[in-house]
């Protein structure tokens, strides 16, 4: 017994002094716990020896199995004392937390941006270091995390197993599913706490405090230039590199844009969507009554 205690006190004692006596001979990643490294190993080797009965998936660990099968179970036994929420994992429910305390311990040392957890910093550091460690074996496309390749790979298998039980539309991941349902319920859950705008996606909201900050995060390497959104960006890189993807099927022209190829379109079909509901003449007409702009430059951000 003694011999035990003395056991786990000395591997105690190495979260203390930061020592990490146990070396990976693959990627030299130090450990120190033995049994940490054994786990670590697995990640090269692709071993998963715990296999849910269910299912039949495959884990590496069998703290990762126990805590999928409750997905099985629907077992949810740690609860946030505020607002009674339920978790099937303790980490979930710490996280969960913050959001009530508004508290981030998590401090990025490259632009100290803070986080509430640290799977979302060690997450946020790949933007720093450009670093896509998982690849898609199709078309060698890489991601900075798992949860993005998954979701990748159904693009190649055509699967999508989110379906949306009042129109049946279906989805390759349960998040798009999830902002879909909020069309139909008409809920926007997310507000500015400038102007009181709501949205049914944190993504909009977040693009749309851009406009109260004037922040443009977004950078051209080439000529430096900056922008509010990573899509406008992508948009004026094509002015250097010249690039236009979306092709007319009918006469060939290329565009930039896949929204310029749509309006192009409209010259062949000769169709006039857009209807005035003041006088019933069609196409953009209606801005001469609205005055309003609705079509912004992604180059010089204008809008006209």
């Amino acid at each position: 017994m003694n011999v035990i205690i003395s056991g786990n006190l000395k591997t105690h004692m190495l979260t203390q002094t930061n020592e990490k006596p146990h070396r990976c001979d693959v990627c030299e990643k130090r450990f120190c716990k033995v049994g940490a490294l054994k786990t670590h190993m697995m990640t090269h080797t692709k071993e998963k020896p715990h296999q849910c009965v269910v299912c039949e998936k495959r884990f590496s660990r069998r703290g990762n199995l126990k805590t999928h099968m409750m997905t099985h179970t629907k077992e949810k036994p740690h609860q946030c004392v505020v607002c009674k929420k339920r978790f099937s994992q303790r980490g979930s429910l710490k996280s969960h937390m913050l959001t009530h305390t508004k508290e981030k311990l998590h401090r990025c040392i490259v632009c100290e941006k803070r986080f509430g957890d640290s799977g979302s910093l060690k997450r946020h550091m790949l933007i720093h270091t450009k670093e896509k460690p998982y690849r898609c074996d199709v078309c060698e496309k890489r991601f900075s995390r798992s949860g993005d390749l998954k979701p990748h790979l159904m693009t190649h298998t055509n699967e999508k197993p989110h379906r949306c039980h009042v129109c049946e539309k279906r989805f390759n991941r349960g998040g798009y599913l999830k902002t879909h349902m909020l069309t139909h319920t008409n809920q926007k859950p997310f507000r500015c706490d400038v102007c009181e705008k709501c949205f049914n996606q944190s993504s909009h909201l977040k693009r749309h405090m851009l406009t109260h900050t004037k922040e443009k995060p977004h950078r051209c390497d080439v000529c430096e230039k900056r922008f509010s959104r990573s899509g406008n960006l992508k948009t004026h890189m094509m002015t250097h590199t010249k690039e236009k993807p979306h092709q007319c099927v009918v006469c060939e022209k290329r565009f930039s844009q896949r929204g310029s190829l749509k309006s192009h379109m409209l010259t062949h079909t000769k169709e006039k969507p857009h209807g005035c509901i003041v006088c019933a003449k069609r196409l953009t007409h209606m801005l001469t009554h609205t005055k309003e702009k609705l079509y912004r430059c992604d180059v010089c951000e204008k809008k006209i």
